[in-house]
């Protein structure tokens, strides 16, 4: 039997998961921006983003925890299909994360 209005984050779904994956981190680094750099202007922040490869981790580390997390919340409740959303895109962020501190 269906249940009407069920919250779509208990859903089990690949693409919930790479949605819910790619857009926490996103979440993650603006909150951090607006708690520890909102002084400086975004543009000035990037500038000082891409000039220092320790923010570049400090970040990078955040917003894969964030996703660490939810990926445990989903593996525990059974979620097997969001959780397996959710490890593919953190693993593209953890490669790029990689790329940026090698190539910038």
């Amino acid at each position: 039997m269906k249940t009407t209005g069920t919250f779509f984050l208990k859903k089990d779904n690949l693409q919930l998961g790479m949605a819910l994956g790619f857009v926490l981190p996103l979440v993650v680094f603006l909150l951090i921006y607006l708690v520890r750099f909102s002084e400086s202007s975004l543009t000035e922040f990037i500038q000082t983003f891409a000039a220092q490869k320790g923010l570049i981790t400090f970040f990078g580390v955040w917003c894969l925890v964030s996703n660490i997390a939810l990926f445990t919340y989903y593996v525990n409740t059974q979620k097997d299909k969001t959780a397996k959303g959710i490890f593919a895109i953190t693993l593209l962020y953890g490669i790029g994360i990689l790329l940026a501190k090698v190539l910038i």
